[in-house]
């Protein structure tokens, strides 16, 4: 296999873990609150975090990978979980997935600005015409009006896509198994207390798939899904995976099916077909 498929294989895989987050979360925000589920599942992946730090006996980050370490710590511990859990509360994982569609081209935006990356014209036309369908989509189901969870899901996509390209150029010295785990051990800190506070406020007893779900996606969506999605962008590039997340609405909109008993119309459908076309496009243009 090429490093460029093997790059784009382990993207795929981190799309798959990822795509399940949105049900996932919707499932827990059911009875748990949004810092709870936001903010609690980054302490369950800090702790697996520095027991895998401890056993592979990973190098302490240099002074300059610091300040990188806690933007990507901002970005993907901090602003996506917490905002995706908010925007969980008021609007349907599979209308949520779809809206995610937009975060290639806010990927591959940051690939250029914070690492380096050159998208070819045809790349970002294809990027733009794959984010102009899925925001066409959010304002046709919502009926011209711009919902919260909608502005909610676009700053949700700002903050991984930043925290994407960062992690990912860090990616490159540290491994991206490391830069997530230690992302998550040095935001303990500041984690601990909203989710203490907050903590003796849950439910004394949670259902069966409230655990499960809030598990996965501190297990899952906080932790290992970074690491085949970080050594997908070291090996293909970051522009270049981040477009494997167009694949991410077609995950989504079924999990949430399965999941939540969403139904699939038509029109979503239509969009995720479309959107998943732009990929294979894509896939093919060229990145400097």
């Amino acid at each position: 296999m090429s490093q460029d498929f093997k790059g784009l294989m382990f993207g795929l895989i981190g799309v798959i873990i990822f795509g399940l987050t949105l049900p996932a979360t919707r499932i827990a925000v059911s009875e748990m609150d949004a810092i709870t589920v936001g903010l609690g599942r980054a302490v369950i992946a800090a702790g697996l975090a520095a027991l895998f730090l401890f056993i592979t006996k990973a190098r302490r980050p240099e002074a300059s990978e610091l300040k990188k370490l806690a933007l990507t710590a901002a970005c993907v511990i901090f602003g996506f979980p917490l905002l995706t859990a908010i925007a969980m509360q008021y609007t349907p994982a599979s209308h949520g997935g779809v809206m995610l569609g937009i975060l290639p081209l806010a990927t591959v935006a940051a690939s250029a600005i914070f690492a380096g990356e050159r998208p070819s014209p045809a790349f970002w036309l294809c990027s733009l015409i794959g984010a102009a369908a899925v925001i066409l989509f959010a304002v046709l189901q919502a009926g011209f009006e711009l919902q919260i969870g909608d502005i909610l899901l676009v700053g949700a996509v700002l903050s991984a896509a930043t925290g994407y390209a960062i992690g990912g150029q860090l990616s490159r010295t540290m491994g991206g198994s490391n830069v997530i785990s230690w992302a998550l051990v040095i935001s303990l800190p500041v984690l601990i207390p909203p989710v203490v506070y907050v903590v003796p406020d849950l439910p004394q007893s949670l259902s069966f798939n409230v655990w499960i779900s809030f598990l996965y996606v501190a297990v899952f969506s906080q932790f290992l899904g970074f690491f085949a999605w970080n050594r997908g962008m070291v090996l293909s590039g970051i522009a270049r995976v981040g477009q494997l997340q167009l694949l991410q609405p077609f995950i989504t909109l079924a999990a949430a099916a399965v999941l939540l008993n969403e139904p699939l119309t038509l029109m979503t459908v239509g969009f995720a077909s479309f959107v998943i076309a732009i990929v294979a496009i894509g896939r093919k243009l060229q990145v400097r």
